[in-house]
């Protein structure tokens, strides 16, 4: 019973010196509470999961929308093929002397995304 009555004491003198902080010491003291706590139950989450098992769903995962990315990259170069022959039409017409050079611009990123999205289908096998 001494114990009880001694921490009851601990505590109460704890409890009232507590509230004779400035409220930004216990705004403070309450944010450090809370980030312990959560960065606790984080870590109690972190450590119940399966590597293994995450690796192979983020790699299914992966592989699912790998296809429609390349499909993305190839409706990107469309695009901008697009955008990059009207440029270089209206600068072929206005006779400005660059015009080869945006062309070859244009052209070569439009090729460039095509080729990166053929490569990384090929080098990963997918």
């Amino acid at each position: 019973m001494k114990l009880v009555k001694a921490i009851f004491k601990n505590f109460k003198s704890w409890f009232t010196a507590y509230r004779e902080l400035p409220a930004a010491t216990k705004r403070i003291a309450f944010t450090k509470t809370l980030m312990l706590l959560s960065s606790l139950l984080t870590v109690n989450i972190c450590l119940a999961q399966d590597g293994n098992s995450g690796i192979n769903s983020a790699t299914s995962q992966v592989k699912s929308y790998f296809d429609s990315g390349c499909n993305l990259m190839y409706a990107i170069g469309a695009v901008v093929g697009i955008i990059g022959a009207v440029r270089v039409f209206n600068k072929w017409n206005s006779g400005e002397p660059d015009t080869n050079k945006v062309a070859a611009a244009w052209f070569g990123s439009c090729i460039f995304l095509v080729v990166v999205a053929t490569i990384l289908k090929s080098f990963f096998g997918l």
